[in-house]
């Protein structure tokens, strides 16, 4: 196997047990962790002040936060029973890496952004392209910062 490949197998291996691990310990510190819907509703109203959003812009960001939700959980249940972490983990059980197991499960991964991704764009571009732009120029400032939290620091 080419070394760009494995290091790409590691990569998306290792990015999906960070943002699943990430995910779920924000759920669990932030007192969410039994409500996914809670969770959801209580992230669509903190945007929403953030952004200043109508009714129908938040109905809009509901529907594209259900549709990351239901694409986040395919990706964590791609490739059967166990999850993520002790599928990534059987790989290294043996002697040596299941490259083919690795591949498989990269695979798996893959189908599963693939086949979720058309609602997240439609979702995304629906909910983008009904703000104002005064709200997508701040969509484009938290995302220029990383991604990280709504106007919390400087």
């Amino acid at each position: 196997m080419k070394p760009w490949i494995k290091r790409s197998l590691f990569g998306i291996a290792g990015a999906a047990i960070v943002a699943g691990s990430l995910g779920a310990c924000a759920a669990h510190r932030s007192g969410w962790a039994g409500d996914p819907d809670a969770f959801r509703a209580h992230m669509v109203e903190r945007v929403g002040g953030k952004l200043d959003l109508d009714a129908a812009q938040k109905q809009k960001l509901n529907v594209l936060v259900e549709k990351l939700q239901a694409q986040r959980i395919a990706m964590r249940d791609a490739g059967g029973a166990g999850g993520t972490r002790s599928q990534f983990q059987s790989l290294f059980a043996g002697a040596r890496l299941d490259q083919a197991g690795a591949s498989k499960m990269v695979d798996e991964k893959i189908a599963a952004v693939r086949s979720g991704s058309p609602e997240v764009i439609t979702a995304a571009a629906d909910f983008f392209d009904n703000l104002n732009p005064a709200q997508q120029q701040k969509v484009r400032d938290f995302m220029a910062k990383g991604g990280r939290r709504w106007g919390h620091r400087g």
